[in-house]
């Protein structure tokens, strides 16, 4: 076994386990020396989010101790308390399995792409750790290739499946790019917060965000560049607003059909895309029917996320079979490792046996040997002290019965046996 994929995730344990094995940022440097040093590994990276913490290493055959061990003790845990909830991989399900995690296809949502660019960030603070080496240098670049192909070749991340990326995606198919327009975001949870952030990542020109308290507006507006305004100033500025996206705890509506009809005069009947997520709703229902308002509730969307999370579920099979012919890919060359260091000894052995042959050869010319004989001389000296070990093991695996060496010779050297000759 030269790799092992040990951890927890969102799937395997509670949160509160997951917080009890977490790396903070300020640890993992110290964490990877100890781990490379006393840990039982030769390389090794860290990955700890708030949905996984995982291991990722390759072993030292000379050191006794295990990671695994590591892991339970620095946590302070026991590992029957830790037992329950941790999975593992080695080799070929190794690499499978950082495949996986790559691509998203083992996070909470299906196909998600924020767990490749934690997983970069961990193999970058493990080169800089100086933890990773041949072995993980080379997987972790594979995982992001593959994790790259499979995003071009399938259509793993083409749909959105949560209902804040859902609302916005929705307005990118009304208005094409979000650089010139402006947003209305009313309220100021979590969901709203989300918004923003995908509004902010499309380039929104213009964010206004109303809440109850202008305090909780401000602070969202210092983080999104927005404008700050409170509910009771709503009516002022829903004219300039393009898109309107509310998620509020309110129990009765916001937005009333005549303050968006209002709107919409001032607009000069421009567009406005409307998303209301909230239970109970925020804006009267009658709203959409006005003409130039597109108006979406939480349940159209939550037809438009379960559609897209068919589609995700259909690209990840595609994806899966990818996988599965990458981890062949992978292990291939992990394989062909082993034949790199009987390659270097052959290599070796044979140069010393040159040498050797060569200074007799220096000898008997500077001795006024015929050159002619010298080198005739030199080159059956050479052939018989290559293949004098090789024959003598063929003769001896013949009396054995070992054909497989005898075949393992023939296909090395494609040899072409006269059976005449035998």
């Amino acid at each position: 076994m030269a790799l092992l994929t040990f951890g927890i995730n969102h799937a395997t344990a509670p949160i509160e386990i997951r917080e009890r094995v977490s790396f903070g940022p300020e640890v993992l440097n110290d964490a990877l020396s100890e781990l490379t040093h006393k840990g039982g590994t030769r390389e090794a990276a860290i990955l700890s989010t708030c949905n996984r913490t995982e291991v990722y290493c390759s072993l030292d055959a000379r050191n006794n101790q295990h990671p695994i061990n590591w892991f339970s003790d620095y946590h302070g845990m026991r590992q029957a308390q830790l037992q329950p909830f941790l999975y593992t991989h080695a080799d070929a399900s190794a690499v499978k399995h950082i495949l996986r995690v790559a691509c998203g296809l083992d996070s909470m949502v299906l196909g998600e792409p924020q767990v490749l660019g934690q997983l970069k960030k961990a193999y970058q603070v493990a080169v800089e750790a100086g933890s990773i080496g041949q072995l993980l240098g080379r997987l972790f670049q594979h995982s992001f290739m593959v994790a790259k192909e499979i995003r071009s070749s399938t259509a793993i991340g083409n749909h959105p499946v949560s209902i804040a990326f859902a609302a916005v995606r929705l307005a990118q198919q009304i208005f094409g790019e979000l650089s010139n327009q402006t947003a209305l975001l009313i309220g100021a949870g979590e969901t709203i917060e989300l918004v923003a952030k995908h509004l902010q990542e499309n380039k929104l020109s213009r964010m206004i965000i109303a809440n109850r308290t202008i305090e909780r507006s401000q602070h969202l507006a210092n983080e999104f560049s927005a404008y700050a305004i409170t509910l009771g100033d709503i009516s002022r500025h829903l004219a300039e607003a393009d898109i309107v996206i509310s998620s509020t705890a309110s129990p009765l509506p916001i937005l009333g059909k005549g303050a968006v009809e209002s709107a919409i005069k001032a607009r000069k009947h421009r567009p406005v895309f409307m998303v209301d997520i909230a239970v109970p709703r925020d804006i009267e229902p009658e709203v959409g029917e006005l003409d130039d308002v597109y108006l979406y509730t939480v349940d159209d969307l939550k037809e438009v996320i379960e559609d897209n999370m068919r589609s995700r579920r259909q690209a990840a099979q595609q994806a899966e079979e990818i996988i599965d012919t990458q981890v062949i890919h992978f292990m291939d060359w992990l394989n062909s490792l082993d034949a790199v260091a009987t390659i270097r000894a052959l290599r070796e052995h044979a140069e010393q046996i040159q040498v050797q042959v060569v200074k007799e050869a220096i000898h008997k010319l500077k001795q006024g040997g015929d050159p002619e004989q010298v080198l005739q001389e030199t080159s059956r000296v050479l052939s018989n002290k290559l293949l004098h070990l090789p024959s003598t093991q063929l003769r001896s695996a013949s009396a054995e019965g070992r054909s497989d060496l005898l075949k393992a010779v023939n296909e090395l050297y494609n040899l072409k046996i006269d059976p005449d000759k035998k």
